[in-house]
């Protein structure tokens, strides 16, 4: 093949496309298109800087622009006539189509260019992740240059452009939309899988891409495509040749045999390169690459005490679980490697109902009941993606890997702690709060486990521990005590002289814990009976210091207000879109509150977190005088503030009431939720416990939202709790692994705008409050003076003073309900004008955001094309005479 003429007639077909208007038109519409795919409503919503909503569109955008490129490459030289000129000419059909090829590329890659736009816009909206957007284009590139083949062949079938530019989309949707077509089950069964068709789907091939990896499966699909297509070419361009003519032979069968031999060998090779799980990772944290930490702890596994992992994967998977088991399959290969061998592998494929699944049960790994879409149907499928980790009589099993689970983290974590001789121990301190579960002699009903002791149990032993006697110092490593406040007079000085002794405390209190409010400090310690009707005559037991927990706060040498909340309004500024389930007293803690040390970065705990969630939590500070170290480990943002457990709360025969808008004052401070507190070295008292003022941080809600990434929430309240356990039980092997994850990144330039808004709703909601509050005042206040007035009447006797105090006491109650009831009507309509108004902005700043990008990204190619037709003008005008030009 030779170089120079296939530049001859690369040259020839790139140029032409350009020769007029419509190429450029085609190329501003592309870019149109792509920015309306990729800043639409969804992407303000999920506040993320990535072009996810483009990657979903842009196969069915490769429908337009691949026909538009393709349409006239053959048809027009069939319809002048140039073909046969062509052919005549000392070229091979090989060297014409080559060229032809690379012409169609360069154009595409010009148009994929312009596009680039697109990054610009989210640079500057936020600031994404530049090598995913590297692997993103890569991926659009490589659709597109298979495509471009497809489109090529469908030019040569006709002589007409726009029927070529059908017969290219018709050909094109083939690869399209192919996941979308229910596999008949006579064929699933044949080809071993009833997904094979989406795996074939161009949108199944970009997913990885678009996550920032490079998978070889990926590439050798797109180059399949080509390589199939081209051979297609090729075949029809040499028809002359192979066709025999009147009295010759014709090759058709023969060739059609060999494009389905091509055709079968090339699926045969992407069916096995599936099932090779190595990809090269771009992503800025290297998420999807076996880390440092990882890499450590595996060199330590000695020859002597071997680790097996069994994975039981199913064989198909739905869409949004494909990510995890490509990550769990690499990442087995890699721990084989980077462990010399001294980690061995076992991956078993499983069926529902098949012997591998039973298999699986015994060691308590199960089908999960997974609800996917298919074709335009909803199923539910039986989906096995587990593991069962050994060393000698240890075992560790990892049941499920669910979309949200670092799979890394939980891997590492478990050969490590299978490899491990003896395990560290953490003590449960039996609180109300029931960690541990049991029956509640309350409610006469059996508690679950809290998914906390089930976390900590794949890592520690864990024990409960009673402080109803002195607790012993030398069992465990790590003490969890959550509401220490519910304990009695005898358990809490048991407690706090264990806390004195320097051991390592975790300790979560809360003035109003939401999973269960009647746990609250304020509120009385349940009956331990069950039936207080039953236990007529018997003391109920009282909590220490009246649920205050004195001794232990000032032991600390801190402040700790029993019946104080906080509020804030950073989760409702972060995440508008949650207006309506947010309220101020759900605290985020993040540094997009505006205090940069929301999250201590000199601690190892919260070095690198992004955001927690806390519900009603309490708030602490540093006693004056206090000579221990206080640490702040999560603090609020600036617009917070406290309230009053009788504002907030209200006692009723049905329980705690919480009021849906209490009067909420923001007093422009920060607030510390949680602390790490010690003893000086010099010290003779010894102190190491962390102190958290919220024990919802804990909750199995939490654990849930962390597995399934529900609400597309990235919060790290596990991470910091484990984090904590693993800080005081001085093993810090697994805290930089769990932090590992991509970057939170967020539209900031949108943030920036809406938080105004946000910011002046917040204000006029106080505001609002702030005057019925006072408008109530006056009203009690006028009742008030008209009492004293009557009680000072000397002129009345004192039954007419009673008779006259119980008329205008009536009287006044009735005005004042009827004022506290207009009072609230127009507090509520001044709030709910100041949401719409608020939520109204929001999306007029969105709306801008998303105009500016569909204005300025076609803006580069309609200033080149306007560019080339005045060059193109001008050079006209030089080659024509003066005598021949048109006189004005």
């Amino acid at each position: 093949m030779r170089s120079h003429v296939v530049f001859a007639v690369f040259q020839r077909n790139f140029w032409s496309y350009f020769s007029g208007v419509i190429g450029y038109l085609f190329i501003v519409v592309f870019v149109m298109l792509g920015a309306f795919a990729a800043f639409q409503e969804a992407f303000f919503t999920n506040n993320v800087a990535s072009l996810d909503q483009l990657n979903k569109l842009f196969p069915q955008l490769l429908l337009f622009i691949v026909p538009a490129i393709t349409m006239s490459v053959w048809s027009e030289e069939r319809k002048l006539g140039t073909e046969e000129l062509l052919f005549t000419l000392p070229v091979s059909d090989l060297e014409v189509m080559i060229g032809k090829y690379l012409a169609v590329i360069s154009v595409y890659s010009v148009a994929l260019l312009f596009s680039l736009t697109h990054a610009l816009v989210l640079a500057f909206i936020g600031h994404p992740d530049a090598g995913q957007l590297a692997t993103t284009y890569f991926g659009y590139w490589l659709a597109g240059c298979a495509l471009l083949s497809a489109g090529m062949m469908a030019s040569y079938l006709t002589n007409s452009a726009t029927v070529a530019f059908i017969l290219g989309l018709v050909i094109c949707m083939v690869p399209v939309f192919i996941g979308m077509i229910p596999i008949p089950g006579f064929l699933a069964y044949i080809l071993g899988s009833d997904q094979f068709f989406d795996q074939m789907s161009v949108a199944r091939q970009l997913e990885p891409l678009g996550m920032g990896l490079i998978p070889p499966s990926s590439i050798l699909y797109f180059a399949s495509i080509a390589i199939f297509m081209l051979y297609l070419n090729l075949v029809l361009i040499g028809q002359r040749h192979w066709r025999g003519g009147v009295r010759g032979t014709s090759m058709g069968v023969q060739y059609f045999a060999r494009a389905v031999s091509l055709g079968l060998i090339l699926i045969s090779v992407n069916v096995l390169a599936a099932n090779l799980n190595r990809s090269i990772d771009l992503t800025a944290e290297s998420v999807y690459s076996v880390s440092k930490t990882t890499r450590d702890l595996l060199s330590k596994v000695t020859d002597k005490r071997p680790v097996t992992i069994q994975a039981f994967v199913s064989r198909d998977v739905p869409r949004d679980y494909v990510p995890i088991k490509t990550t769990l399959l690499g990442l087995l290969g890699q721990y084989e490697q980077v462990s010399n061998h001294n980690v061995s592998v076992r991956i078993v494929t499983i069926d529902p109902a098949t012997p591998q699944a039973e298999e699986a049960k015994k060691f308590g790994i199960e089908g999960r009941k997974v609800q996917s879409e298919r074709a335009g149907r909803v199923q539910v499928d039986e989906v096995y993606l587990g593991v069962v980790i050994n060393s000698g009589a240890n075992e560790v099993v990892v049941p499920f890997f669910d979309v949200g689970l670092p799979v890394e983290y939980e891997l590492t974590r478990s050969v490590w702690t299978a490899a491990a001789e003896k395990r560290r121990t953490v003590g449960i301190l039996e609180t109300d709060a029931k960690l541990n579960g049991g029956f509640d002699m309350s409610s006469f009903r059996s508690s679950p486990e809290w998914r906390i002791v089930t976390e900590l149990k794949k890592q520690y032993n864990v024990e409960t521990v009673s402080a109803a006697s002195p607790i012993d110092e030398s069992k465990y490593d790590v003490v969890l005590a959550v509401l220490p406040s519910s304990l009695t007079q005898n358990d809490m000085q048991n407690f706090v002289d264990y806390v004195k002794k320097g051991k390592p405390v975790l300790i979560f209190d809360d003035p109003l814990p939401a999973t269960n409010p009647s746990l609250a400090p304020r509120q009385p310690k349940p009956r331990a009976g069950g039936n207080p009707m039953m236990q007529m005559g018997q003391p109920n037991e009282q909590k220490a210091e009246g649920g205050k927990a004195t001794s232990l706060v000032n032991s600390l040498g801190i402040q700790w207000n029993y019946d104080q909340v906080v509020f804030d309004f950073t989760a409702m500024k972060l995440h508008p879109e949650y207006g309506e389930l947010l309220r101020p007293e759900i605290v985020s803690i993040s540094r997009q509150s505006g205090v940069e040390a929301a999250f201590n970065n000199k601690s190892e705990i919260t070095s690198g977190l992004q955001e927690l969630f806390l519900f009603f939590s309490g708030t602490i500070r540093p006693r004056e005088g206090s000579k221990l170290e206080f640490t702040p480990l999560l603090i609020t943002g600036k617009s917070s503030g406290l309230l009053a457990w009788d504002d907030l709360v209200k006692n009723s025969f049905m329980g705690v009431q919480i009021e849906d808008d209490p009067v909420r004052v923001i007093d422009d401070d920060i607030h510390v939720i949680a602390a790490e507190i010690v003893s000086p070295k010099t010290a003779d008292a010894k102190i190491n416990v962390i102190y958290v003022a919220d024990s919802d941080i804990i909750s199995d809600w939490f654990f849930f939202v962390r597995e399934r990434k529900q609400f597309h929430l990235n919060l790290d309240n596990v991470t910091f709790v484990l984090n904590a356990v693993d800080h005081l039980a001085g093993d810090s092997s697994y805290i930089e692994l769990r932090k590992r994850r991509p970057k939170h990144r967020t539209l900031i330039k949108v943030e920036e705008q809406t938080a105004k808004f946000i910011d002046a709703a917040t204000k006029d909601r106080q505001k609002a409050a702030d005057e019925a509050k006072t408008a109530l005042e006056e009203a009690k206040k006028r009742f008030a003076e008209k009492v004293d007035k009557i009680k000072n009447d000397a002129t009345l006797d004192d039954q007419t003073k009673q008779i006259q105090l119980a008329i205008a006491q009536q009287e006044e109650q009735r005005r004042i309900e009827v004022e506290e009831t207009i009072i609230n009507q127009r507090k509520e309509k001044s709030i709910e004008r100041s949401k719409v108004e608020s939520e109204s902005n929001v999306r007029a700043v969105e709306r801008m955001y998303y105009a500016g990008a569909l204005i300025v990204s076609p803006i580069p190619a309609v200033l080149l094309g306007l560019i080339m037709l005045l060059l193109r003008k001008a050079g006209e005008n030089k080659t024509i005479s003066p005598t021949r030009r048109r006189q004005k």
